[in-house]
């Protein structure tokens, strides 16, 4: 059975996927070069401190130019905010299509005429609060000084099994709050006759929560949280430089969506949260990572692996890990997702043929021909041996 890609039914993501990287050291003296010499850095100055851009009125996410500005020339990296922002901007329209800003274009104004006329249920779920967001554990974890940080971070997570992490997450008071928020917003959309576009072409039912006004305080989760937990766990797909998001939610049960396909999610790396409520069923599958080439390969025995989901306890893995969600055979279930991306290694992803650090079937194919290798070698000395002892 081939395997579907869940994407945006909404649109792309606000930070594009076409980005120019190079080695070359940029030119000029902090000056912005002429347009036809605009480059990125390929490897990123990790040490570097970025400016923050959320004040910005900008056609594309603020977190994407803080994410990009460590993969500038050296000699841009000291200069003013204003510059770096020009000089990034100018890289980012110049790989955008018209109809591509145009729609991005119409997806703000879309934003903006809900933000407009739709009046929040619990206005502080709308601002970034690890308090009152997150259980103890996981805030003691982020809590740590820098040094033993990723070590504190470890001692919270679970790996039932290979590149799938859990770890408990949420409140129980959070998760009731956010489920009563999109039950106000779908009663708005009932009352109002708004046409909303839902998450992804997969699931019919459901709210995309950039969409009402949430998307800074998901930008917050992934980037103060989310990104550092990739960093330690997925930095062969860009869990380092994750710079955009789609944040939703989905609702299962006999009255909406009851299951779901086979498929990878349009993501580096995601995060998924059960919110409540009663239910029974509705297991994830997982059925091994795949690169783009090998996404219908075959299944082997070590890579399958299914997870019964618990309110509050959050899973974490690739984008392209394959799976699916078994029927939810009673009840209503309700889960929080972030798809989150780098366009960084988007764009990287495109001059590599093969992708051995995640790809199981890339790494079987690499395995096989050094085995076929070893094998063919181990033949001619037989050979050799055998023309010596005649």
């Amino acid at each position: 059975m081939a395997i579907e890609r869940g994407k945006d039914s909404s649109l792309p993501p606000t930070s594009p996927a076409h980005v120019v990287v190079t080695n070359g050291t940029g030119n000029g003296a902090g000056l912005a070069p002429s347009n036809a010499n605009y480059r990125l850095r390929l490897n990123p100055n990790q040490d570097h401190r970025a400016d923050n851009y959320d004040d910005l009125g900008t056609e594309f996410t603020p977190l994407l130019f803080s994410s990009l500005e460590r993969y500038l020339p050296p000699n841009l990296l000291d200069v003013s905010r204003d510059t770096k922002y020009k000089y990034m901007r100018d890289i980012l329209r110049r790989y955008l299509t018209e109809g591509e800003r145009t729609r991005e274009q119409k997806h703000k104004e879309y934003r903006q005429k809900i933000v407009s006329n739709y009046q929040p249920l619990y206005r502080e779920l709308y601002t970034m609060n690890p308090l009152m967001f997150f259980v103890q554990s996981f805030l003691k974890a982020f809590n740590a000084n820098e040094k033993n940080k990723d070590e504190s971070i470890k001692t919270i997570m679970s790996e039932p099994a290979p590149g799938v992490y859990t770890f408990d997450m949420l409140q129980p008071r959070f998760c009731e709050m956010l489920l009563s928020e999109v039950e106000n917003f779908e009663k708005w959309v009932h009352e109002t006759k708004f046409r909303i576009m839902r998450p992804n072409t997969m699931n019919k039912f459901g709210a995309v929560l950039d969409d009402f006004g949430m998307q800074g305080t998901l930008d917050k989760l992934m980037e103060d949280f989310i990104r550092h937990i990739s960093k330690i766990f997925f930095p062969d797909v860009g869990g380092y430089s994750l710079d955009s998001h789609h944040g939703f939610v989905v609702e299962y049960g006999m009255d909406r969506d009851v299951e779901l396909g086979f498929h990878v999610d349009d993501s580096e790396v995601t995060l998924n949260v059960c919110l409540g409520k009663q239910f029974t069923g509705g297991e994830l599958f997982f059925r091994g990572v795949r690169c783009e080439k090998h996404v219908n390969s075959d299944t082997h025995p070590e890579e399958i692996f299914d997870y019964p989901h618990v309110p509050g306890r959050a899973i974490i893995h690739r984008g392209r890990h394959r799976h699916g969600a078994r029927a939810t055979t009673s009840g209503h279930r309700i889960n929080l997702l972030l798809w989150c991306r780098s366009s960084v290694f988007r764009e990287l992803k495109k001059h590599k043929k093969e992708f051995i650090s995640f790809c199981g079937e890339c790494q079987r194919e690499k395995k096989g021909r050094l085995l076929h290798s070893v094998s063919a070698r181990k033949k001619e000395l037989l050979v050799g041996e055998g023309d010596v002892a005649s």
